[in-house]
């Protein structure tokens, strides 16, 4: 292969990223499939650089790949990829919010003393009304309160309550004939299930490192890390 340019293994490589997150960007438009050399893909300066964009965008940014897609494509006028970007930035504001109001009660629920929470302590009650729904629910006891929350009442909106329903896929990135793929979390792209049948986490080795070496940064923990299975 000429050396104009660079193979998608090498594209790939320069920013961590398995070959195969660089083919499924391309599917889901967050990338133009470059021109290709003796049918290979051929990846120049540009082509290089609008790939780490979408590294920025992507793993970086926590971008949906549809969102991400509008920032990479060259081809949004620059009111639209602000205006998207504003979008993902407010929605990881609210996601921040919501993690530090998780951090801040479960820091209030390290507080509690008791060996067996559910038997010993004397607050529980008081917690499950003023933060789950069983406040909603009428009766002096969880029991009467259950009874009254399955008849259906005002508190749920009038939606029914199915007992065993089947679990539903959240909304997000899917695959053609509506199957939903498994995101790597350290680079959004797919992870191909193992032919053993058990599941991966990430898409790659790479990935795997990475976040391990993430993880190794923010503890003191100095145990050896397992043999890889991603």
């Amino acid at each position: 292969m000429t050396r104009q340019g660079v193979s998608i293994g090498e594209a790939a490589a320069l920013y961590g990223l398995a070959p195969s997150t660089v083919r499924w960007w391309e599917r889901q438009g967050v990338l133009d499939p470059p021109a290709r050399v003796g049918g290979k893909r051929l990846y120049d300066e540009a082509g290089l650089r609008r790939l780490g964009l979408a590294y920025l965008c992507c793993v970086v940014g926590r971008m949906p790949l549809d969102q991400a897609a509008v920032v990479t494509s060259g081809k949004a006028a620059l009111s639209t990829w602000q205006r998207t970007i504003d979008e993902q930035t407010e929605l990881l504001e609210l996601r921040i919010g919501q993690l530090e109001a998780a951090l801040e009660y479960l820091r209030h629920l390290r507080l509690c003393e008791d060996d067996d929470i559910v038997r010993d302590c004397p607050v529980l009650e008081s917690e499950l009304s003023a933060h789950t729904p069983r406040g909603r629910a009428p009766g002096a006891d969880l029991i009467t309160a259950a009874r009254a929350a399955r008849g259906g009442g005002a508190w749920w909106e009038g939606t029914a309550v199915r007992d065993e329903s089947p679990a539903e896929h959240p909304p997000g990135d899917e695959k053609p004939g509506g199957e939903v793929p498994v995101c790597c979390p350290g680079c959004r792209g797919p992870v191909v299930p193992s032919p053993r049948g058990r599941p991966r986490t990430y898409c790659s080795a790479a990935c795997r490192q990475r976040a391990y070496r993430t993880r190794r940064s923010n503890t003191s923990d100095p145990a050896p890390e397992g043999p890889d299975r991603s």
